[in-house]
């Protein structure tokens, strides 16, 4: 389902963005994830 997609997570520095990436990234092959949040400094620490 997620092989081969492009995966916009939004809120990425948050509990769901913690958990879904690292998750995703084992199961599956995606092409890209793009993880947006609007705490830059979070983003940048993760």
């Amino acid at each position: 389902m997620l092989t081969n997609k492009t995966i916009l997570i939004t809120g990425g520095t948050g509990s769901f963005g913690n958990t879904f990436v690292p998750m995703t990234l084992a199961k599956y092959n995606p092409k890209k994830i793009i993880i947006y949040d609007r705490d830059e400094n979070r983003l940048y620490h993760s």
